[in-house]
């Protein structure tokens, strides 16, 4: 297993001003990792940074490890969808762009006054086919435990094994699962056969009065972002799971805690995760 580390992590110097996409890559290639995971939410001229970025990784010695999108296919309004079906095609176009053969997605969110069995086939269409553009321009989608109706093993297991194809698998986000009042490791180890990629993250229960940098569960508990290995995700037997199921691919981290990601929060979870894989 190799580590990556996301630019979602640092989410909040970018929106201060204190960081751009290059200065995210800069700031990457100082933390020991092998590669980078890039998000379709920070690019402001796409056709311009695109080379740029791309050869300051390569340049840096790292890897882009995946490419993510956030696009939804719960749309009552047809149109909506298949706006967002464009859009997942334009982001699979950017991820052979970028060359690399992984992108991360999403399913999608209940909408007000629908409950996601509604919007069920919605999703498998617009998952389907993604699947099948994904297929033709050899891309492999990863399909995140994202959003309080969507987030359980079993949903993203149902998702992948309807649509039927290769070239959608899982990425295993360890710390949405509590979101959804589910046990990460009971969910590492329900979805370890189909994981293509493995977001990095451990949560715990929000001190009472926390109001930044907190998400709320299905129960309405609140629950915050921790250094790896500080939370309640038992990130050491989600590794070994993994490990026995033979995955080799990347552990992206994706902190969000609220800890300065530049100087603790990214350092001291990626110092803890490269003892999780010793």
């Amino acid at each position: 297993m190799k580590l990556s580390v996301s630019m979602w992590s640092v989410v909040y110097p970018v929106r201060a001003g204190q960081m751009d996409l290059a200065g995210f890559v800069d700031f990457a290639a100082t933390q020991d990792v092998e590669g980078v995971e890039l998000l379709d939410y920070f690019w402001k001229d796409k056709a311009t940074e695109l080379p740029k970025v791309k050869k300051q990784i390569a340049d840096a010695g790292l890897e882009l490890a995946v490419y993510s999108v956030g696009n939804d296919f719960f749309q009552p309004d047809r149109a909506v969808w298949e706006k967002q079906l464009a859009d997942m095609k334009t982001g699979i176009d950017t991820a052979n762009a970028l060359e690399v053969g992984l992108m991360r997605v999403f399913s999608g969110n209940r909408k007000e006054g629908y409950e996601l069995a509604d919007g069920m086939d919605w999703i498998i269409d617009g998952l389907a086919q993604s699947a099948e553009y994904a297929a033709a321009h050899g891309v492999v989608l990863a399909l995140e435990n994202h959003g309080l109706m969507a987030g359980r093993s079993d949903q993203v297991r149902h998702m992948i094994e309807t649509v039927n194809s290769p070239s959608l698998r899982a990425n295993l986000d360890t710390g949405n699962f509590l979101l959804v009042g589910q046990n990460p490791t009971d969910a590492a180890r329900d979805l370890a056969d189909v994981v293509a990629l493995v977001h990095l993250k451990d949560f715990a229960v929000a001190p009472e009065g926390q109001t930044s940098h907190v998400y709320k569960g299905l129960d309405g508990v609140g629950y915050t972002g921790t250094v790896v290995s500080e939370g309640q995700v038992d990130l050491a037997e989600i590794v070994s799971i993994l490990g026995k199921a033979d995955y080799d691919g990347w552990l992206s981290l994706e902190y969000e805690g609220g800890l300065d990601p530049l100087t603790v929060g990214v350092p001291g979870s990626l110092a803890a995760a490269r003892k999780l894989l010793k």
